[in-house]
């Protein structure tokens, strides 16, 4: 009973993965010195993102797991009054679980743009295969937030936008800033912290080893990396 189901399983995303697959062409990782992946851990820690912020430091480490020892992560956060700050470069998930414990959300407005810059100057000195941004909000001009989303697509640096809320305007901006990095946006909320798991380990999945590594962890996870798969297909 349990192959027939999983048989079935491998049946209904064939056409997603084979679909993501010509898509995902463009995204071809280009490996950097030593081979070992490299993410841009990026995200929003104003005073509305408390309960997530802590939701996601207890998760993370499924994207240690899912890249296989193959993956540096760097974290990146913005919040106050025009404060924003970077870790290293960290190799385990319990680094990047201290980095995030010793930060205390704090009100502020958005500093998406500032991340962005910063990302794509790193970029530029040595290569970064991917950025995840998690956020609610949006308070800077769309249009500019927009054009520095496509210069990332240029330099083929994906962003994969994982949003939380209903805010409309916050959620169209997402959406076309992922797609004009050549990267994906999906929602999630606090009652499937699984859901976010799993998207975080596609993405680093995707920058540990490329589109391969990327089907095989959806195939294997299924629900929220096959959405993530759909989503990329879509932008």
């Amino acid at each position: 009973m349990r192959e027939k189901k999983n048989a079935s399983l491998q049946k209904a995303g064939s056409g997603t993965v084979d679909a993501f697959l010509g898509k995902v062409a463009g995204l071809r990782r280009v490996d950097a010195a030593g081979g070992r992946g490299r993410l841009f851990f990026a995200m929003d820690a104003t005073a509305s993102r408390q309960p997530t912020w802590a939701q996601a430091r207890d998760i993370q480490s499924e994207m240690f797991s899912a890249a296989a020892d193959n993956l540096e992560v760097q974290l990146g956060f913005y919040r106050g009054r025009d404060e924003f700050k970077v870790s290293k470069w960290l190799r385990e998930a319990v680094r990047l679980q201290r980095a995030m414990l010793a930060v205390d959300c704090l009100g502020g407005y958005t500093q998406i743009g500032r991340m962005l810059r910063y990302a794509a100057e790193q970029h530029r000195q040595e290569r970064i295969h991917a950025i995840v941004f998690i956020g609610d909000a949006v308070e800077e001009p769309v249009d500019e937030l927009c054009h520095l989303a496509g210069e990332l697509g240029l330099l083929n640096l994906p962003l994969f936008i994982f949003h939380e809320g209903g805010n409309p305007q916050a959620v169209m901006a997402f959406e076309q800033m992922a797609r004009l990095s050549g990267g994906a946006c999906c929602p999630f909320d606090l009652s499937s912290p699984e859901q976010l798991r799993r998207l975080l380990g596609a993405v680093a999945a995707f920058a540990s080893g490329g589109r391969k590594a990327l089907t095989n962890y959806a195939d294997d996870k299924g629900g929220s990396a096959r959405l993530l798969l759909a989503s990329l297909n879509r932008s």
